[in-house]
């Protein structure tokens, strides 16, 4: 039986972490090293990674545009969270936490960051993807803060006991895997007798949720797919193929992105002409 681990009475700094994480975790915040953020033509410039908290405002962005809102044209420059670049001085100037994305406004000068902030800014700037009415907004709203509270425990609960932490421990696996799924529950259940999650309407709480839970049912979330038996979760699996469809959708899962398929990989996205130019498979070509 494997010792059980005894917590000290003062917590100290004095090992690496473990797992995947364990060469960028610190418990301090602040700089590492001193360096500029490149700053492009356009009025947003977007610092970020193609995680799901990365996805939701590339897809946000793309969706803008996609509708005729050419002020939201953009830079997206990649950021190696692995290689430390978000603990860049340029960086923590825009996000002091440390944390993709982030994004400055060029045009107000104005610095953003949390995903869910940058969504309901863009959304607020280009009045879409938010409802004007009270009521349906107070529900995009209700989703949106739904989601920046819940995913936590899928990423950094289960996704890191089940997924990245260097031993696998029942305990935390079993308690959030039970949160996981009362998570997905509530969304099936929800969207059973809604379109979206605000109702007949596509917004925000949409494009924040979908990169999280909807790669969840796709199976393709921490490779657990058959553990969670996500089959189960027919509405939300419906919710998320409709979304998936949606060619801005699928602009903007690829920006940033620097895994899986080459062809739809785009390290960074300076041109709307970059996703038929720019993608990995082009360049190795």
């Amino acid at each position: 039986m494997t010792e059980e681990y005894v917590p000290a009475k003062v917590w100290k700094w004095e090992q690496p972490s473990g797992g995947t994480f364990a060469s960028i975790n610190r418990p301090i915040s602040g700089p590492t090293h001193d360096k500029d953020l490149p700053v492009g033509k356009h009025p947003f410039q977007l610092y970020s990674l193609a995680t799901p908290n990365g996805q939701k405002v590339t897809i946000m962005l793309e969706e803008l545009l996609a509708l005729g809102h050419s002020g939201a044209e953009y830079d997206a420059w990649l950021i190696k969270i692995g290689e430390g670049d978000q603990f860049s001085s340029g960086f923590v100037d825009v996000n002091p936490n440390s944390k993709i994305p982030a994004m400055f406004d060029t045009k107000s000068l104005t610095r953003v960051f949390e995903s869910g902030s940058i969504l309901f800014y863009l959304a607020e700037k280009f009045g879409a993807f938010l409802p004007a009415d009270p009521e349906k907004r107070s529900e995009t709203m209700n989703w949106l803060f739904w989601l920046q509270g819940s995913a936590p425990y899928l990423g950094g609960g289960f996704g890191h006991f089940y997924h990245y932490a260097p031993t696998k421990q029942e305990y935390p696996i079993e308690r959030f895997a039970m949160e996981v799924k009362r998570q997905l529950d509530v969304l099936d259940k929800h969207l059973e007798d809604n379109e979206y999650l605000a109702g007949d309407t596509y917004t925000i709480a949409d494009i924040a949720t979908w990169p999280w839970y909807g790669r969840m049912v796709t199976g393709g979330g921490y490779e657990a797919g058959e553990f969670l038996s996500v089959h189960e979760y027919e509405h939300v699996l419906r919710w998320e193929k409709q979304i998936a469809a949606r060619p801005a959708v699928q602009r903007g899962v690829m920006v940033n992105r620097t895994s899986g398929p080459l062809e739809g990989q785009l390290h960074e996205r300076h041109d709307a002409s970059d996703f038929e130019t720019k993608t990995q498979d082009k360049l190795q070509d």
